[in-house]
């Protein structure tokens, strides 16, 4: 029976392909820890320090990877080391619950953080740190969240007295002070029958030397800081804090950490003056959260099972699930650039570009990867830096990944870039052009997402207030921006262009050039997207910034753009209604998504068909059979497939469906004559126009079989694809009705033992504007003004879902205004737009928005 099509209950699997460089890692160097697992890995500009699970931190000479020192005075495992570069500060967390800091320069210790509840906070397995709010933030086995801002702490010769000092940050300890003894880790042997004392474990009252430099100084009298009980979230997580991130750069809202637990979930958090704030919680429901890594707006969440979750922080969406390895834990990641290098427990790491591809798979420890960091070294080669249980620390040249253009343009002020402010336009289409966001494949899914996070950043530098909307898991996200106009006493018209920021694929067969490489040829621009729909979608945007720089901009221009239009608007409309209140009130929407019917001549469109797609099956109960053996005996499902398709249309392809063209408008005079002129514009029949943009019609799109597809073969199982387009005023949901019943009742008729199953894939109505509407009639002014003669009224024989969705959800009318030409290829190999039409159709929205103003349409 017919229906909706069926959803997958796994959501956007893995999907990563491998796809070797050829390039690997090359091992540069190893070093040995003496019988000890390498826990934590750190690095400054001259050192490489290791936390062992053996208490101590080794300091390597990164020049001549020499032992050059050892860091002693935790008396547990060393479980987290980061380095403060501003400071020259190494801060190291252990299972005695304690922090630890130590100088970089002198390798000499600095203070001794102890953690509100001292012990009673367990091991502490995770440290981030804050250069802009100077704050350590740590991770507890007991669950709670503790952090301590560093910025307040007096200097050392301060709390060299034996005085007790108090601030907001926490309670220092002078050096004189004993701390207080610790009943496991300070004990005596049981048979000295001795009470636990600070001393036990280090009689001489002075550093242990070491297999480096002696150093002669006390770690136990190093001034202790307690944290206070104000800096601290009691259950934080459900489980143990095992890893956190600091994102200081992030796009939207501040400065945010990141933590993830044994609790299967990754938390943000905004961090406050005050502390963090819970902002969100991913739950990844795949195991604990082991290892983090940050890029931008994006977290990396390395989980048990051999899973990484890849995170949106501002849609706050699960991006795509990575499957590793299943069944092998992983500990550890880090980023370069664009690669994430993941660490696994059977001692294997693997690479992954930005497309989520595993580019190289190799063998990194006889034992599991503990720990690993990323030095990006400012002459030289990056290294990645990894630690094992099996003693050893290995040094790896990683070789950065080949820059994309678009990954290139950063964060960098667009505006401020371009050659001058008349070429912004064209600069930043090159910048847009650059990124394949061709949604309906798979792995293109992140350049999507990327796409999506320049755009904002681009309608932020031109002007706008723009912010990233969610559409779902695994969906690519809307892009919202908005041109606020001047502040004036009466009410401003808003108004919404609607577009989309995907395309569909460009195989390089056919292409003069890279299709994702804006090139100029001829006084066109070509590039996948040029047309439909990036360079539309710029000139808008620059129209708007153009006029808000002149301080002429009287409307307010709300920009939403979508990534999916090209596989169906999926997510879309539940998208838009959710958000409905960050959009607002709209008081006309504008689209600018097709071409012209000529050349030479403006046109504006007022009519899309809609469209209908459905899939049918028909399987019998057997195999593939062989026709030799088995022809004559047996109800083919071709057979059965054939003649079914066959009463949908007559000899002269009217639609077989009862009541089909009940409903259509009929054509009026006003409308005919308009099709006798373009007739003769464009040399074509008038019924060929009618036909193709006002008449409904039925297409058969293919017809697949199952088995070898050669002509011995009967296949058990047939499958077709059938779509209408409709017009004013068949109703969408009784034409969709009508299609699926027709086609059960003629497979009834048939009595063919074989199973008949028909869907809906996708639906979408038909749109027909007002050329008598005052919006229509300005827009239609701002043409003639730019181009010198009034525009032609055309329709279109395809289809946007968006546009009669949008008329609905807003209750107004949308304009069409095309830019391209006849002959700019969207869809096809060498897609281009003229360079003339871009500028000025850059300069007919000005025009129309500033007519709009004069009006108040509002």
């Amino acid at each position: 029976m017919y229906g909706t099509a069926p959803v997958s209950p796994i959501l956007d699997p893995s999907l990563s392909r491998e796809i070797s460089d050829g390039v690997l890692p090359r091992l540069v160097h190893s070093l040995h820890e003496t019988n000890s697992s390498v826990l934590s890995l750190a690095a400054s500009d001259d050192y490489i320090f290791s936390g062992s699970q053996n208490q101590d931190i080794s300091v390597w000479d990164k020049r001549t990877y020499r032992l050059k020192d050892t860091l002693r005075g935790h008396t547990g495992s060393v479980l987290a080391l980061v380095y403060a570069a501003e400071k020259e500060w190494l801060f190291s967390s252990s299972g005695d619950s304690t922090v630890r800091i130590w100088s970089t320069t002198t390798l000499n210790p600095i203070y001794v953080v102890d953690p509100y509840l001292e012990t009673g906070a367990g091991d502490l397995f995770s440290l981030a740190w804050s250069p802009s709010l100077q704050t350590l933030y740590i991770g507890c086995q007991n669950t709670a969240l503790q952090w301590l801002n560093l910025r307040t702490i007096p200097s050392q010769e301060s709390v060299s007295s034996n005085t007790l000092c108090a601030s907001d940050s926490g309670i220092f300890t002078p050096s004189g002070t004993p701390r207080k003894a610790h009943k496991f880790f300070d004990s005596y042997p049981q048979y000295e029958r001795k009470p636990a004392d600070i001393y036990a474990n280090n009689p001489t009252g002075k550093r242990t030397p070491g297999y480096g430099t002696p150093v002669e100084s006390d770690p136990s009298t190093a001034p202790h800081i307690s944290i206070p009980a104000s800096n601290v979230i009691d259950s934080a997580h459900f489980g143990y804090i095992y890893c956190l991130a600091i994102v200081e750069e992030c796009e939207i809202g501040g400065i945010k950490l990141i933590s993830g637990s044994g609790d299967e979930s990754i938390k943000i958090w905004s961090c406050t003056s005050n502390g963090p704030v819970l902002e969100h919680e991913f739950t990844c429901s795949i195991g604990a959260v082991f290892a983090l890594a940050t890029q931008g707006d994006t977290i990396y969440g390395g989980c048990q099972d051999g899973i990484v979750k890849v995170l949106d922080i501002e849609t706050r969406s699960i991006v795509r699930t990575i499957i590793v390895q299943e069944g092998v834990d992983i500990l550890s990641m880090s980023l370069l650039k664009s690669d994430l290098y993941v660490c696994l427990a059977n001692g294997r790491i693997q690479r992954y570009s930005a497309s989520f591809d595993c580019t190289a798979s190799w063998r990194c420890h006889n034992g599991i990867v503990l720990s690993s960091i990323l030095d990006d070294q400012r002459n030289g080669t990056p290294k990645l830096i990894t630690g094992g249980n099996d003693d050893n620390i290995k040094i790896w040249n990683a070789i950065p990944p080949k820059t994309r253009s678009f990954q290139a343009s950063g964060p960098q002020l667009l505006v401020a870039d371009a050659p001058s402010r008349g070429e912004t336009l064209e600069y930043a289409l090159s910048k847009f052009i650059s990124f394949p966001s061709v949604s309906s494949n798979l792995s293109n899914r992140e350049d999507c997402r990327q796409a999506a996070i320049w755009l904002r950043k681009c309608l932020s530098q031109l002007g706008a207030q723009a912010s990233l909307l969610p559409t779902g898991e695994g969906r690519s996200p809307l892009v919202l921006g908005t041109f606020s106009g001047l502040q004036t006493q009466t009410t401003k018209p808003r108004i919404l262009f609607y577009g989309h920021y995907d395309v569909m694929a460009a195989p390089p067969e056919g292409w003069h050039s890279d299709p994702f490489v804006l090139t100029g040829r001829n006084g066109s621009l070509y590039g996948r997207g040029a047309t439909d729909n990036k360079g539309p979608i710029m000139a808008v945007a620059c129209a708007a910034a153009a006029l808000l720089r002149r301080r002429s901009l009287a409307v307010d221009l709300v920009l939403l753009i979508e990534g999916e239009e090209e596989c169906g608007s999926t997510g879309f409309e539940n998208a838009v209604r959710m958000h409905k209140d960050a959009i607002g009130h709209i008081d006309a929407i504008l689209v600018s998504n097709s071409t012209w019917i000529t050349e030479e001549h403006p046109c504006i469109t007022y009519g899309l068909r809609g469209v209908v797609h459905c899939d049918l099956e028909i399987t019998s109960a057997l195999p593939d059979l062989h026709s030799g053996v088995d022809g004559g005996g047996v109800v083919e499902p071709m057979d059965d497939m054939i003649k079914l398709l066959a009463t949908l249309s007559d000899r002269q392809k009217g639609v077989q469906i009862p009541g089909f063209y009940d409903h259509v408008r009929p054509s009026s005079e006003e409308e005919k004559s308009n099709y006798k002129r373009l007739a003769e514009i464009t040399n074509k029949p008038a019924s060929s126009l009618s036909s193709r943009w006002r008449e409904p019609s039925l297409t058969i799109h293919t017809i697949e079989v199952s088995g070898p597809q050669n002509s011995t073969v009967i296949p058990g199982t047939v499958k077709s694809q059938v779509s209408i387009r409709i017009v004013p005023d068949q109703d969408l949901d009784t034409i969709s009705r009508s299609l699926c019943d027709y086609l059960t009742r003629s497979f009834e008729h048939l009595q063919s033992p074989n199973k008949f199953d028909v869907s809906l894939q996708k639906a979408a109505d038909w749109w027909l504007g007002n050329l008598d509407d005052p919006w229509f009639k300005a827009l239609e002014a701002a043409v003639r003004e730019e181009w010198g003669v009034d525009p032609l009224h055309i329709r279109e024989g395809g289809s946007i879902p968006s546009v009669p969705y949008l008329e609905k959800e807003f209750g107004c009318h949308a304009l069409h205004l095309p830019l391209g030409q006849s002959s700019d290829q969207a869809h096809l190999p060498n897609e281009r737009i003229s360079l003339v039409n871009l500028q000025r159709g850059q300069s007919v929205i000005e025009r129309f928005l500033l007519k709009v103003a004069d009006a108040n349409f509002a």
